[in-house]
């Protein structure tokens, strides 16, 4: 049989690294308009509830900012959009920006500030999962495994992220079809006794003499179409951008399903000659 080839590089970064995130302040202006079975204090709720949204907004584009991981290639991890939140743990009203509308005395606007820490599915969420590699830095050819485990019975998908974005699907495949994980229960890939290899290699027709890729782990509470996206199976062949899913695909449909309802982890390696 064939050894499984997969792209690799890694520097164990991943989401370990959101855990150390600050809160951050933020202004943010709200308004809301007054109708006719509302009274003066519903408005100001309302118009105070508005600047609370954009408010967590505008502060989770600041995190996203901050953390987009960037492979070799500068390709964003578009994958931390579906995946960071805000909560607001504190507001504080700008008192001289804050009132009823001098032309329009049925509009209210109220400007605060609020501090916003980042929320992260790994740590609000009702899955936990736990996810490291055999081995961080890899020579060309060398083997690795893959070692998960998550708190929660759940589907477990596991890619890899070559560094042009290209996403090939290693778990489930034709081999190895049945992915529902236990809780509390540590799994690895390939599995003990397995056929399958996991082989550190470079792209086709890659020059340099070492890059970064990504093993990425996807646990939902139910079964998720979110593998019939052009993902191609990881198995016995490498593959580009041309010929697979992006990684823009797989965020699309994260960001259909509840932030509740799944989680993601994962780690880099680097692989050199």
């Amino acid at each position: 049989m064939k050894k499984l080839a997969i792209i690799v590089s890694f520097l164990l970064f991943a989401y370990t690294a959101f855990a150390s995130e600050k809160p951050l302040w933020v202004e943010a202006e709200g308004e809301a308009l007054m109708s006719e079975i509302e009274t003066p204090k519903e408005v100001m709720a309302r118009a105070k509830k508005d600047a609370q949204n954009k408010a967590v907004e505008k502060a989770v584009g600041v995190f996203i900012r901050s953390h987009t991981l960037v492979s070799n290639s500068q390709l964003a991890e578009d994958l931390v959009y579906a995946s960071v939140r805000g909560k607001i743990k504190k507001t504080e009203t700008i008192k001289e920006k804050t009132g009823w509308d001098t032309k329009d005395r049925n509009l209210y606007r109220i400007s605060i500030m609020a501090l916003v820490e980042p929320v992260y599915p790994e740590k609000g969420g009702t899955i936990n999962m736990k996810l490291s590699l055999s081995k961080s830095d890899l020579n060309e050819g060398e083997a690795v495994k893959i070692f998960y485990q998550a708190d929660t019975e759940c589907f477990v998908y596991i890619f890899s992220v070559a560094a042009d974005g290209s996403v090939t699907l290693l778990f489930p495949n034709s081999q190895n079809r049945e992915h529902l994980a236990k809780p509390g229960t540590g799994y690895e890939f390939p599995p003990a006794g397995s056929q399958i290899k996991l082989k550190a290699m470079f792209l086709p027709d890659f020059k340099g003499d070492s890059t970064s890729e990504r093993i990425k782990v996807i646990a939902t509470k139910k079964k998720e179409e979110i593998v019939p996206l052009g993902f191609q199976e990881g198995l016995f062949k490498v593959y580009d951008s041309k010929s697979t899913g992006m990684i823009s695909d797989l965020v699309k449909r994260l960001n259909q399903l509840d932030p509740a309802d799944w989680t993601e982890a994962t780690v880099e390696y680097q692989i050199k000659r």
